[in-house]
């Protein structure tokens, strides 16, 4: 039987990951730029810090791992006949695979409050799973690129991290558009129908509206409990049309008589006007639809499309006010935003995007023509990498023929041949493999001409 692997999870060869490691490398060279820390959490958590923080919906995608040794044993064969699985979990699973890396990160500043300086910056690269169905651009395992601010309630901290989206994207030659809603004002158009609590409800559904069209958000928010009357008089908001002023001038006038829409307004308003003075490449969208389902934003929500290749969101993120307060923590305000790094992948791939500089992982190949001029082969390489040049030496004594195939097979650009003249006249013969010019000269010259 041919070995597989779980549906929703992928495999990558070295090539992949050359250009997996571009993004990485390319994201977290901004996030240093930026001032964000780097720390690391573990693949699992206890269900207990992970459960209730995404929703209804959310709960359901997370994977829980079961207990080690006997996980029956503190279930009754009464217990199993009902097979509800749902209030069985708790006595078999203790801990699940983390959903995302926001709410571990919200746990770590609890625990870690006595050692870390506020405002805390950080980032964070590791891997996250859920339970999903997968399809294009959706998958069960996948990378995240996190970068947080916790500890200050100011809005600079939402322009900085447009800014460093602005960053990233333009170093990777993406066109994408930033999309921008405010929680406040989803609140604020909860209050205006009366239905504040069902402000989960609509967000989830609204959130929907790129997805199912209009008329099955209409469909969905009936289903939930809204009145006609409530539906119609949201979806002249959610469809607002025309410029950012435009559609901040219409929702001041919509929405005058809710305190805590008009603080959504001012925030949005505050954030667009210093974003207005920087210049920046990436166009930035107010998207009243855009409600990112997960319970634990309080304000800004954001999310970056790209422009050129049919995808979900490659990056978003918010401010959540109220998630270290789950945690015994209260008072500390966060914004952050994630790089789904596996999607930003699919889409450098259809574009092909990627710089061919940085996707050789070896700069030369030296090639012996013999036993004796693997001797030498040996301490060229190493002269060659204390030089700071990615260096392989053929292992087998084997025709140049082969040898060269590998080169060519590897995406080698530079092979140096070492055969009885090279080492009597102490030589090098450099060959370009793009071209197929050949230079014969001393070490220091060749080395000049890979450099």
């Amino acid at each position: 039987m041919k070995p597989t692997i779980p549906k929703g999870t992928r495999d990558f060869l070295p090539n992949e990951m050359a250009k997996r490691n571009y993004i990485f490398n390319t994201i977290k060279e901004v996030f240093r730029l930026y001032g964000f820390n780097q720390i690391e959490t573990p693949a699992m958590e206890n269900l207990s810090t992970l459960m209730g923080k995404y929703g209804e919906e959310g709960d359901k995608l997370l994977f829980k791992i079961l207990n080690s040794g006997d996980y029956l044993a503190n279930v009754s064969a009464d217990e199993l006949v009902t097979k509800e699985s749902n209030k069985l979990v708790n006595k078999f699973s203790e801990k699940g695979l983390r959903y995302d890396l926001t709410v571990p990160f919200a746990r770590f500043v609890v625990q870690y409050r006595d050692k870390i300086t506020f405002p805390f910056k950080r980032y964070q690269i590791q891997p996250v799973w859920r339970a999903d169905r997968p399809q294009k651009g959706r998958y069960r395992e996948f990378f995240q690129c996190d970068a947080d601010i916790v500890g200050s309630d100011s809005l600079v901290n939402e322009v900085e991290l447009i800014q460093l989206i602005d960053d990233v994207f333009t170093r990777l030659q993406l066109n994408v558009l930033i999309k921008l809603n405010n929680r406040k004002i989803l609140s604020g158009i909860a209050e205006l129908i009366g239905e504040h609590d069902k402000i989960v409800d609509i967000t989830v559904a609204i959130d929907k509206y790129e997805k199912i069209g209009l008329e099955n958000v209409q469909k969905e928010l009936l289903e939930k409990g809204l009145t006609l009357h409530a539906i119609e008089t949201i979806t002249p908001i959610i469809t607002l049309s025309g410029d950012n002023g435009t559609k901040l001038e219409m929702l001041k006038k919509v929405l005058a008589t809710s305190s805590v829409g008009m603080e959504g307004i001012q925030e949005l308003q505050t954030v667009l006007n210093y974003v207005a003075g920087l210049n920046l490449k990436t166009a930035i969208e107010i998207d009243l639809t855009l409600a990112r389902g997960l319970n634990y934003y309080t304000g800004a929500i954001l999310e970056v499309k790209s422009l050129d290749v049919q995808i979900g969101s490659i990056t978003g993120g918010g401010r959540y006010d109220n998630l270290t307060g789950v945690f015994g923590m209260q008072g500390v305000s966060g914004v952050g935003i994630s790089f789904g790094a596996d999607r930003i992948y699919d889409v450098l791939n259809q574009l092909e995007l990627y710089p061919k500089e940085k996707m050789n992982q070896t700069n030369v190949l030296v090639l012996p023509f013999g036993e004796k001029e693997q001797v030498y082969g040996l301490e060229i390489v190493k002269e060659l990498r204390k030089n700071g040049i990615a260096a392989e030496l053929y292992p087998d004594v084997v025709k140049i023929k082969k040898q060269l195939a590998y080169a060519d097979n590897n995406g080698i650009p530079y092979v140096i041949l070492i055969g009885e003249n090279e080492i009597n006249t102490q030589t090098l013969t450099l060959k370009n493999m793009l071209t197929g010019e050949q230079y014969t000269g001393d070490k220091d010259t060749v080395f000049a001409k890979i450099l």
